[in-house]
């Protein structure tokens, strides 16, 4: 980790020992968001080979009142479905009022996290609903230069669709180092890098 992105603690052996919906309490659930045992809380959160689907333990929490008075737990509940990509089960949380700018008891971000991962899917989803792309995380990155700093370190999901995803929406591209050293990341960042010299009437 050079201090811009990386997982620190989330695919650690004991966050590996993943949980089954009847073994954990809301508390407990709670407890383990707010340490990013994200790998291990992922059976709360639905079907994996659906991810557009709202199901699971979370939702089936939410609409039982669990979440009322808990914002905190909320977020950090968001930030997890789109670690994990589960696109329907975040759109259930933001449509609940989960604050995309919290949930960073990791130290990053719903956003930082979905673009890390490669998410795509989950990244447009937080764009849409306005998560601010330029929020920084505890290693001083925005979305777009976590997308990069794993794209080069921890290739894995669709990381050129999120980067493609984010400077499109208008993410700042001078905050990532530039050239990164990827001939395809390159090729992105340096056609807006030239985009952005260019008045927008002139564009």
């Amino acid at each position: 980790m050079d201090g811009r992105s990386g997982t620190p603690f989330l695919e650690s052996a004991y966050a590996l020992q993943m949980i089954t919906p009847t073994e954990t309490s809301f508390e407990s659930a709670a407890e383990g968001l707010r340490r990013g045992d994200f790998s291990r809380l992922a059976p709360l959160f639905g079907d994996h080979s659906h991810p557009d689907a709202a199901s699971g333990q979370i939702v089936a929490w939410l609409e039982a009142g669990a979440f009322a008075g808990r914002p905190d737990v909320l977020a950090e509940a968001l930030t997890c479905a789109c670690w994990l990509g589960q696109v329907g089960v975040a759109t259930r949380l933001l449509d609940a009022g989960a604050d995309p700018t919290s949930g960073t008891g990791t130290g990053m971000s719903a956003l930082h996290w979905a673009a890390n991962r490669g998410q795509r899917a989950a990244v447009e989803l937080l764009i849409a609903r306005g998560a601010p792309m330029e929020q920084r995380s505890m290693y001083d990155a925005t979305a777009l230069g976590a997308a990069v700093w794993a794209a080069l370190h921890e290739p894995r999901g669709d990381q050129l669709g999120v980067i493609r995803a984010l400077l499109t929406a208008g993410a700042d591209v001078a905050a990532v180092e530039y050239p990164a050293g990827h001939r395809e990341i390159d090729a992105l960042l340096g056609r807006h890098r030239e985009l952005r010299a260019v008045p927008p009437d002139e564009r």
